[in-house]
């Protein structure tokens, strides 16, 4: 069988990489889509020897950088059948004092671009009864965060929003989203969004991101609607349920002050 078109954001390193190299392994056609050409160049010569490789350098953060995408590759007749909206942005710090600009951006590629990317892919999928949608959300999502609210609510979003969407999807053939839920990950993230709190818990609990990248690829043939890559983050969460939501907020909020 043909293998299936897979088009990952936020492709050029971390977890976004990992998942790409999955992919690359088993062949699958990739466009690789990120910010930093120097980064994608080096990310395409490292798996173009295992498979096809398409690379386009965009910043999602921009208006309408979504719809130039799309535009860009239905010129070419290029289908995507896996949709990986992996790219995205996290800001630690008290909301008031945090750049409001900063945050809006967030919400702009955290939500508005993995918005935009779907509606305009998934119109294929319906036509051909086809089609994976996998969208990474995070343990932030189901547990709000204080000291990254802004952060913690996109990926509440993007949580509801698979989940939703999966359902609607349903009828219209073999179509699957699913959102990827991981814990604290061993990436340049924590770093690149100055989440200091966040970077020290990962250096002690933190798992790989290539454990998260296989858990991703694996949701292929499964089809779930929600994937936690870890146990220990899977118990976090269960425990979560358990407990009131007052008491959560108090320990998250003392965690993430260290």
């Amino acid at each position: 069988m043909e293998k299936k078109t897979v088009l990952i954001t936020g492709a050029s390193e971390g977890i976004g990489f990992e998942i790409a190299k999955q992919f690359a392994n088993k062949k699958y056609p990739l466009i690789l889509v990120a910010r930093n050409e120097e980064k994608l160049a080096y990310a395409s010569a490292q798996l173009s020897p295992y498979t096809e490789i398409l690379t386009i350098s965009t910043d999602l953060t921009k208006h309408n950088a979504a719809k130039h995408l799309y535009d860009l590759l239905y010129s070419q007749n290029i289908k995507v059948d896996i949709l990986v909206n992996n790219a995205g942005i996290g800001l630690e710090g008290a909301f008031q004092t945090l750049s409001l600009e900063k945050q809006i951006q967030m919400i702009q590629l955290n939500i508005n671009a993995l918005t935009e990317l779907t509606h305009y892919f998934v119109q294929g999928m319906v036509e051909r009864q086809y089609g994976r949608i996998i969208n990474l959300s995070s343990i932030s999502g189901p547990i709000p965060t204080a000291q990254m609210a802004v952060y913690s609510g996109t990926k509440a979003f993007v949580l509801n929003f698979s989940q939703a969407l999966h359902t609607e999807l349903k009828k219209h053939g073999n179509i699957v989203v699913t959102a990827v839920c991981p814990g604290p990950t061993k990436t340049d993230f924590t770093i690149t969004g100055s989440m200091n709190s966040l970077g020290k818990m990962t250096n002690i609990i933190g798992v790989s991101a290539k454990s998260v990248a296989i858990a991703t690829v694996k949701c292929i043939k499964q089809k779930k609607r929600v994937i936690i890559p870890n146990t220990r983050y899977k118990a976090l969460l269960s425990l979560a349920k358990l407990t009131p939501t007052n008491y959560i907020q108090i320990i998250m909020h003392k965690l993430m002050k260290g």
